[in-house]
């Protein structure tokens, strides 16, 4: 096992496109592929490299992401010594509300918990990437570079907002940042002043950072893409998730699925093309849906048709509604809405 990294997730991040489907939860623990959250992807990559010790700042709108992770059990973080550590953030300062992934104000609250923990090594990541990679080969390329930072870009040359360095120097960032005035693991790296040696380390698997509604609708309808799956979901490399105890779906006589993903414990009883449906789901007797996410046990209706639709979790669709959107401007319905006919004629 890799002893030598501490896992540290920056949950504090907010993009504003996504905020229909963040009015309650945090970034982390936005639905995702019919049965995941989105931090379940960094989360487990950390404990499939071997990191047995991690720390999440969220900070606000925590409790659902709270209630996933729960003690760490499913992901094997449950543990006498080290496991999953949970900070929240204090600071709600509209000056310390930028998007810098690895906020050091927010470390700061919790620099006991630096100086404690035994691993020389650091990796900061953000919450909302969607990928599939073993950080040991990074550590290593870090170690044999002689590098101070490492940052992880894709292979497009995107930055992944993941940096690794000792632990020692995160500290020493953490505590002279108001003298330095870089406040975040991106302004360290940004900052033309620095004398780190700043390394940049290209990844070459599959990588989206959901950042706004047109990327979470075309990164989860992607998961039906039989090449995207595949370099997704690894056997050697599995995406933990929550585990919950739920019947088989059940398929009714007039039911039609094409090219879909459906969870546990629906009942479908329309025609479903190129979608994903989560847990708990009903649908109707006549209903269509094409290109569809639909979130945990809401309910579409008899004849209902239903195009490019996000539903949040404990929607509503009455009897004979219509929506639409498109694949670049998918329709969004809040969580808990009722939708009905006669308010979209």
């Amino acid at each position: 096992m890799n002893k030598r990294l501490l896992g540290i997730i920056d949950a504090t991040n907010y993009h504003q496109d996504l905020e229909d489907l963040l009015s309650h939860r945090s970034l982390a623990a936005l639905p995702f592929g019919g049965r995941y959250r989105i931090i379940d992807f960094v989360l487990s990559n950390m404990v499939n490299s071997g990191i047995n010790s991690v720390a999440i700042f969220p900070k606000l709108q925590y409790r659902s992401l709270m209630d996933h992770l729960g003690s760490g059990k499913n992901w094997g973080l449950n543990r006498k010594r080290d496991g999953l550590f949970f900070f929240p953030c204090p600071s709600v300062d509209q000056e310390d509300n930028h998007n810098g992934i690895g906020s050091f104000n927010n470390f700061a609250a919790n620099l006991d918990f630096f100086h404690r923990s035994s691993q020389k090594y650091s990796i900061i990541t953000n919450c909302y990437t969607v990928f599939n990679m073993d950080f040991g080969p990074l550590l290593d390329w870090h170690i044999d570079s002689g590098c101070d930072i490492t940052e992880v870009h894709h292979q497009d040359g995107r930055s992944l907002g993941m940096y690794l360095l000792k632990t020692s120097l995160l500290i020493d960032l953490i505590q002279t940042r108001n003298e330095t005035g870089n406040m975040c693991m991106e302004d360290v790296v940004n900052d033309i002043r620095h004398f780190y040696a700043i390394c940049h380390y290209k990844y070459s698997g599959y990588a989206t950072m959901v950042d706004s509604i047109q990327t979470y609708f075309s990164t989860s309808i992607g998961l039906l893409e039989s090449d995207v799956w595949n370099r997704l979901f690894l056997k050697e490399q599995p995406i933990f998730t929550k585990v919950k105890d739920e019947p088989p779906t059940k398929y009714m006589k007039n039911s039609s699925v094409k090219n879909s993903m459906i969870a546990n414990g629906c009942i479908i009883n329309g025609c479903i093309e190129k979608s994903i449906i989560s847990r708990g789901v009903k649908i109707g007797k006549g209903a269509v849906l094409k290109n569809c996410i639909i979130m945990q046990k809401s309910q579409i209706g008899e004849n209902c048709y239903l195009d490019s639709v996000i539903l949040d979790k404990d929607v509503i669709v009455e009897a004979g509604t219509v929506l639409t959107g498109t694949t670049q401007d998918p329709y969004v319905i809040r969580k808990g809405t009722v939708q009905g006919a006669l308010m979209n004629s």
